[in-house]
């Protein structure tokens, strides 16, 4: 069974940085193709990255294009997401997810099979 762990969320301000991190157990890690989503209030889970299991492919929409960076590290398990220039509308709840489907961008919630607990971010203007 795999689990997903997140960690490194917290309070911030606007145009400071952090580094999430989402822990892989049970499963061999390079198998899954990984994303980042993020809740809102009162909002739907949306992608915000996506990376494929050998790190040759990543995605970002727009609203985090040139600000967040999603990396792997195969050997440890570990995903990251390298979260810089923050901003109030980034607040929410992120969450990794793990997914076994090889396609080349995997961007739909549905698409992933295992998710983490999840972990707040928020930042203040």
């Amino acid at each position: 069974q795999v689990q997903l762990v997140e960690s490194g969320g917290g309070l911030v301000q606007a145009g400071e940085s952090l580094r999430l991190s989402c822990a892989l157990s049970g499963r061999t890690f390079s198998n899954y193709g990984m994303g980042w989503f993020r809740q809102a209030p009162g909002k739907e889970r949306g992608l915000v990255s996506f990376i494929n299991w050998s790190a040759r492919t990543a995605y970002y929409p727009d609203s985090v294009k040139g600000r967040f960076t999603v990396s792997r590290d195969n050997a440890k398990n570990v995903l990251y997401l390298q979260m810089n220039s923050l901003r109030p509308e980034d607040t929410a709840v992120y969450y990794c997810a793990a997914t076994p489907l090889t396609g080349s961008l995997l961007l739909r919630a549905n698409d992933y099979a295992y998710w983490g607990q999840g972990t707040q971010v928020t930042v203040s203007s």
